[in-house]
C-alpha cells in the first residue's frame, strides 16, 4: 500500500529553484532511501514534506494515505503520524532527556524511554536527567532525537542523516534501530549522501539538482551513483548538462 505520494513538487527559495517537478512514491512498511550529493535538495524535500515555515511549494501535491496534505501545517501532519528527525537536532533549554522522549510516547509501556536510549548506545542513568541543551554534543543530541523517534512509533519518519557527529558504532546501531522501526510498522524515508547507509533500504531514489534522477534497488542506484554522480564535477543530471551544452546550437 502506498503511504506517501508526491506529485510534481516545485519549490523556489530566494529566487532559486530548489525542487523541480519532483515526484515520489513511498510504500507503507518500507525503508525508502533518498540518496544524493550535498546541495541536491534532499533536506529541502524533507522540510516541504513535514510542512516547515517558508518551505511552501509553488506547485505540486503531497498525499498521505491518499489524503491531500499539501496545505496542512506541521502540527496537523504530526497528528496523522508524520515526524522528522532533523539534520541538525534542536536544543531545548530546561527540558530533560526523559521528558523530551516521553512527550511523543503514545503507548503505555514501562521502560520504553530507557530502552530507546539503549538502542542508540546511551546509558539511561547518565542521560535521563540531563537537559537537551548546549552541554550535549551534536552527536549526543542526534542520538537522543532518534531515541525519541523510536519511542514515538510514528507512521512515517523522515530521517535526515547529519553530515557528521555520528560515529561508526552508533551508526550501526541506528541502522539496526531503523530496521526495527520498519518491523514494527513504521515507514522510514531515509535521506543520506552515503551509499553504504542507503543500502539498508528496500528502494532507493537518487536525487540531484532538485529532482529524482534514478530509482530502483539500492544496488542498482548505488551503481549509477558511483559511475555517474561521484565523477561528475557539477551537480547536474547528464541530460541537463547536455541541454546546457547544446544551448544556442541549431
Amino acid at each position: 500500500m502506498e503511504l506517501l505520494r508526491v506529485e510534481k513538487l516545485s519549490l523556489n527559495l530566494n529566487g532559486r529553484q530548489i525542487l523541480k517537478d519532483l515526484s515520489l512514491s513511498v510504500k507503507s512498511g518500507t525503508i525508502h532511501s533518498i540518496l544524493g550529493p550535498n546541495a541536491a535538495g534532499k533536506s529541502s524535500l524533507a522540510y516541504v514534506l513535514i510542512g516547515c515555515c517558508d518551505y511552501n511549494p509553488q506547485s505540486g501535491k503531497i498525499y498521505f494515505l491518499g489524503e491531500d496534505i499539501t496545505g496542512y501545517p506541521t502540527q496537523k501532519r504530526a497528528k496523522i503520524g508524520m515526524t522528522l528527525a532533523w539534520q541538525e537536532p534542536a536544543r531545548f533549554e530546561g527540558l530533560t532527556v526523559k521528558d523530551y522522549i516521553s512527550v511523543g510516547i503514545k503507548e503505555n509501556k514501562p521502560g520504553l524511554v530507557e530502552e530507546s536510549l539503549y538502542r542508540v548506545l546511551l546509558e539511561p542513568k547518565d542521560y535521563l536527567d540531563r537537559e537537551v541543551d548546549k552541554t550535549l554534543s551534536g552527536g549526543e543530541r542526534k542520538r537522543i532525537e532518534l531515541a525519541a523517534v523510536f519511542a514515538m512509533r510514528p507512521r512515517l519518519v523522515i530521517l535526515d542523516e547529519p553530515d557528521s557527529g555520528i560515529d561508526i558504532l552508533a551508526l550501526d546501531n541506528i541502522v539496526n534501530m531503523i530496521k526495527e522501526l520498519r518491523s514494527q510498522g513504521t515507514t522510514v524515508l531515509l535521506i543520506t549522501h552515503r551509499e553504504e547507509v542507503a543500502e539498508i533500504a528496500d528502494k532507493t531514489s537518487l536525487m540531484c539538482s532538485g529532482f529524482i534522477v534514478e530509482e530502483g534497488t539500492p544496488e542498482e542506484v548505488g551503481k549509477y551513483f558511483k559511475e555517474k554522480c561521484i565523477p561528475c564535477p557539477t551537480h547536474l543530471y547528464p541530460a541537463e548538462k547536455d541541454k546546457e551544452k547544446n544551448k544556442g546550437k541549431k
